[in-house]
C-alpha cells in the first residue's frame, strides 16, 4: 500500500448528513440563474470507435497468448466483439447532461460509476484505488505495445502503424496495477460534454463499454446475479452473446427514452454486486477523474439507486467546472491535485433499501435544472 494513502468508510446514514449539509452551505452545481447553452439535438459520430486494426492484432495470436492476455487484463478483448448501434448511441446522447455529468431520462439519473465499469472488464490484477495519471514523457506507440502484447519489435512493426501519444499509454500502465476505469470514464464524459455543447463531433470514448453498461440497465434480462460468483462469469461476455434487434432508427430511440419512467429502469445491473461505494476524494466533494487527454469528474452520490441504495441530495457544487484539457495552461498542478485525492479515497456502506428516495431529494429533484430534454430535429434524423 503507498505511502499516504488513506482509505475512509462511513454509513449511509453519516455520509447522508454530509452530502446534504454540504449541499446546502455551498449549493449546487449550477449558479442562480443559469441558462442552458446545449443544442436542441447534437450530431454526434461514433466512427472513431472502428477498433478493425486492432481485431487483426487479436486474430493473430495463437490461443496460449489470447488467454495470458485475458489473465493480465481482464475481459478487455470482449469489446472488440461488440457492435457499435449507432442509432441508438446518437440517441443515447442527446440525454447527456453535462452539468451534472449524467444521462437523464425524464426523471431518471443514472450514469456508468467506477465499481460498474470495474465489475464489466473483470481485471482481476488492478487495483482499484490505483487511478491512471498521465505521464510526463510517453515513449513511442511501439515500444508500449512490444510491451502490453510481449510481441518483437519485427512482429510490431510489421502489423502497425506508428501513432505517437494514444490510448496505448493507459493500456501500458495496468501491468503496474493500474485501474484504467477513471481514465476510461474521463475521456467518455469529456466527449460527451464536447459534443454537447459543440451541438456536433465525434465521441472519442470507448463507445463498446457504454452501451454494454446501457443494456445492462435498460434490457431486462434473466437474473444473474447467482452466477456473478461463480470464477468463469464475465458480465461482457454475456452481453456480448445476446442478440439484440439493429434495424431500431434514431428517431424511434429518443422517443423510447423520452417516455422511460422508473419502473422500466433495471436500477441494479443484475450482474452487478454492490458492497463499498466510492463517493468522493480527498477534498473533493465528489470523484474527480484523470483521463488521457483532460480530466472531469462525477458524483456517484447522484446514482445511489445504482447500488440499491436511498437516494438523496448529492454534494455537487463545483462539479460543472472541474472539466479541462491538458492544454490549458497550469493543468500539471491540477493533475497533482487529483492524483493526491485518489490517495485518500472516502467510501459508504452498501445500503440494501430498494429504489427508494428522501423527501429532501424529491424536492431538490423537482428543483433542479434540467437542460437536456431533446427536441429532435427531424430534418437531422433523416440525414
Amino acid at each position: 500500500m503507498e505511502k499516504g494513502f488513506l482509505d475512509r468508510v462511513k454509513d449511509n446514514a453519516a455520509v447522508r448528513v454530509w452530502s446534504e449539509r454540504t449541499q446546502q452551505e455551498k449549493g449546487d452545481s449550477l449558479a442562480e440563474g443559469y441558462e442552458s447553452e446545449l443544442w436542441d439535438f447534437t450530431r454526434i459520430s461514433v466512427t472513431q470507435n472502428d477498433l478493425r486494426e486492432l481485431r487483426e492484432i487479436w486474430s493473430s495470436w495463437n490461443d496460449e497468448t489470447k488467454q495470458l492476455f485475458y489473465c493480465n487484463y481482464g475481459d478487455l478483448p470482449c469489446l472488440l466483439d461488440i457492435t457499435v448501434d449507432k442509432y441508438l448511441f446518437r440517441a443515447l446522447a442527446q440525454f447527456w447532461n453535462p452539468a451534472y455529468s449524467c444521462f437523464t431520462f425524464g426523471g431518471v439519473d443514472l450514469v456508468p460509476t467506477v465499481e460498474e465499469y470495474m465489475a464489466l472488464l473483470n481485471c482481476p490484477s488492478i487495483q482499484a484505488d490505483r487511478a491512471y495519471s498521465r505521464p510526463i514523457s510517453v515513449p513511442p506507440f511501439s515500444k508500449k505495445l512490444i510491451r502490453i502484447t510481449g510481441m518483437s519489435e519485427q512482429w510490431v512493426a510489421a502489423r502497425i502503424k506508428q501513432k505517437g501519444d494514444t490510448v496505448s499509454d493507459l493500456f501500458d500502465r495496468l501491468d503496474k496495477g493500474t485501474t484504467p476505469v477513471p481514465a476510461i470514464l474521463a475521456e467518455t464524459f469529456r466527449s460527451l460534454n464536447a459534443c454537447r455543447k459543440a451541438g456536433e463531433g465525434r465521441f472519442i470514448g470507448c463507445a463498446q463499454l457504454l452501451l454494454a453498461w446501457f443494456h445492462g440497465h435498460f434490457w431486462k434480462a434473466e437474473k444473474v446475479s447467482y452466477r456473478v460468483f461463480s470464477r468463469d462469469y464475465s458480465p461482457l461476455r454475456e452481453l456480448v452473446a445476446t442478440s439484440r434487434r439493429d434495424d431500431i432508427s434514431e428517431e424511434k430511440w429518443i422517443t423510447i427514452l423520452q417516455n422511460l419512467q422508473a419502473e422500466n429502469v433495471e436500477w441494479r445491473a443484475p450482474w452487478f454486486l454492490s458492497g463499498e461505494i466510492l463517493y468522493r476524494c480527498g477534498n473533493f466533494d465528489w470523484v474527480p477523474l484523470a483521463g488521457i487527454w483532460g480530466a472531469s469528474g462525477y458524483t456517484p452520490l447522484l446514482v445511489l439507486r445504482q447500488y440499491r441504495s436511498r437516494q438523496f441530495i448529492p454534494a455537487t457544487q463545483g462539479l460543472a467546472q472541474c472539466e479541462f484539457s491538458y492544454k490549458d495552461d497550469g493543468y500539471k498542478k491540477k493533475v497533482r491535485e487529483i492524483s493526491d485525492a485518489w490517495n485518500q479515497t472516502r467510501r459508504m456502506k452498501g445500503f440494501t433499501a430498494g429504489p427508494m428516495t428522501t423527501p429532501e431529494y424529491e424536492w431538490w429533484r423537482g428543483r433542479r435544472v434540467n437542460d437536456n430534454i431533446p427536441k429532435p430535429n427531424q430534418e437531422a434524423l433523416s440525414q
